[in-house]
């Protein structure tokens, strides 16, 4: 598929921040510790430019008062994450004001470097050099008691360590989820799907929460792009159609035809009218519903967007039809982490194979196909009104997570997650995307628990197994969040 992939819209970013602590004492008390201090520290910043984000270094605090004198630089950079460097011991006094102060999301981190001791060579000195997790309990236990909430830990040796390593690169993976939900424009288009009651989502619970902004558009801003279009536009983006999609004659649903010539001149202007509103919106992801009257030109363009919202999905701008606001965060959280997220629900339940269809209408992750996709002519939408080109593909085979984003009695939000397989499996030639799903122990086992978590009927699916990630964004949010597992 790599011929096929759609190149990002903009690139990932993520800024963070390191501050190192140790106790000031130490340093008059065993010459040149201070700088061997400083060395770890560099290597850490070292191994998180290598994970492609901005690193700002702050210095190493050693007592309250550098603490203090820290906070204005801290909360003036603008940091997605703030790496708390452990690289002796050092007092809660340094770390309690920037837990009170600076409402930056922080990890801690522990890296020794060495594996164990030279117990037969140790001394004070290489103790204290290697006391990196002595005064993490210290922090936690002061960070519950000032109801902050306890920074995760990143615990093992500076050089050497894979785990360790993995651990940083996801944390950067997570700043640029956090970066980009603070700073996301969201467009809001229409109404809710007739009484899809969990649909409805409060904008200003989304702006709490994930601190982004949900834009109020009107379905005419696209409609303005649409009458009259730039014909050299709509003929690079049919072309561009033709060579990414396969046409392929009908199967066996009799609501599919092969894709016609008048379905790919309407994909195509619906298509190049959207980009051309999102740029001038600039947006970063939409969720959209909207019917229009019978005949319209509304009608035509409001029901013909999905091949233009898959080519946006995989460029890393969620498209979520449905009026889903909540899902496309669910997909921009996945697509920035790098693992896709399309636009699914469940479908029906083979229980012969023992596994569940995955998938939607659209729109979807194209970049996470198994193959070249499918456009088909649809007579009908089914449930929805209109007809026009529907997109069809499976999910690359290997292991997928799921992401749903429910809302609790209280309005606020709920992370309802799962990991899976996707396995190659016949799927209905209906127009539509599904995949295969298997769910350990079994499917109706766990269709079963994740219903009873209450997530919304759609949810953002990807590839690879990456619930943890999601929990940590989760858990830097201040979201709950729940993994259906099977050993529940």
């Amino acid at each position: 598929m790599s011929e096929l992939h759609v190149p990002r819209r903009k690139p990932l970013r993520a800024h963070v921040g390191v501050i190192s602590m140790g106790h000031h004492t130490y340093w008059a008390q065993f010459p040149g510790l201070l700088d061997e201090m400083r060395r770890k520290t560099a290597v850490l910043v070292g191994k998180l430019e290598g994970n492609g984000v901005t690193v700002s270094d702050f210095g190493l605090l050693d007592r309250a008062e550098a603490a203090y004198a820290a906070i204005p630089n801290l909360k003036a950079a603008d940091l997605d994450l703030l790496f708390v460097d452990k690289v002796t011991y050092a007092t809660s006094a340094t770390f309690g004001p920037l837990l009170h102060h600076v409402h930056i999301p922080m990890v801690l981190v522990a890296l020794q470097p060495l594996a164990a001791l030279d117990y037969a060579r140790a001394s004070t000195r290489m103790q204290l050099c290697n006391d990196d997790i002595c005064s993490v309990p210290e922090f936690c236990g002061v960070a519950m008691r000032m109801g902050a909430r306890i920074p995760p830990l990143v615990l093992g040796t500076l050089e050497g360590d894979a785990a360790a390593d993995a651990e940083l690169a996801e944390w950067c993976a997570v700043a640029r989820v956090l970066h980009d939900l603070r700073r996301a424009r969201i467009g809001h288009m229409g109404h809710v799907l007739e009484n899809m009651y969990d649909m409805h989502t409060d904008p200003v619970a989304l702006t709490r929460t994930f601190g982004l902004h949900a834009v109020q558009c009107e379905p005419d801003e696209i409609l303005a792009h649409y009458p009259r279009p730039d014909a050299d536009a709509v003929r690079a983006m049919r072309q561009r159609i033709l060579d990414f999609f396969d046409t392929p004659d009908p199967g066996s649903d009799p609501i599919t035809e092969k894709l016609s010539d008048a379905h790919l001149e309407v994909a195509s202007r619906a298509a190049v009218a959207l980009e051309r509103f999102v740029d001038e919106r600039a947006l970063d992801g939409l969720a959209y519903y909207y019917e229009a009257m019978p005949g319209s030109p509304m009608r035509e363009l409001m029901t013909n967007l999905i091949v233009g919202n898959s080519l946006l999905t995989a460029a890393g701008f969620p498209m979520c039809g449905e009026y889903d606001i909540k899902n496309c965060v669910a997909m921009l959280i996945m697509d920035r982490l790098g693992i896709g997220g399309s636009f699914a629900e469940f479908h029906p339940v083979d229980f012969e194979n023992d596994t569940v269809l995955v998938g939607h209408d659209g729109p979807h992750h194209l970049n996470i196909a198994d193959r070249k996709p499918v456009l088909r002519s649809l007579k009908v939408y089914h449930g929805k009104p209109g007809t026009g080109a529907g997109v069809e593909f499976s999910i690359r085979t290997g292991p997928i997570t799921m992401l749903s984003i429910g809302v609790k009695a209280d309005g606020s939000f709920k992370f309802v997650l799962a990991e899976g397989e996707s396995e190659c499996g016949p799927i209905p030639p209906t127009g539509n995307t599904n995949t295969h799903g298997r769910f350990k122990p079994d499917v109706r086992t766990f269709l079963k628990r994740w219903v009873a978590e209450g997530p919304t009927h759609h949810f953002a699916l990807g590839i690879g197994h990456h619930a943890r990630a999601i929990e940590r964004v989760a858990g830097m949010l201040g979201v709950e969040s729940v993994v259906v597992s099977p050993e529940q």
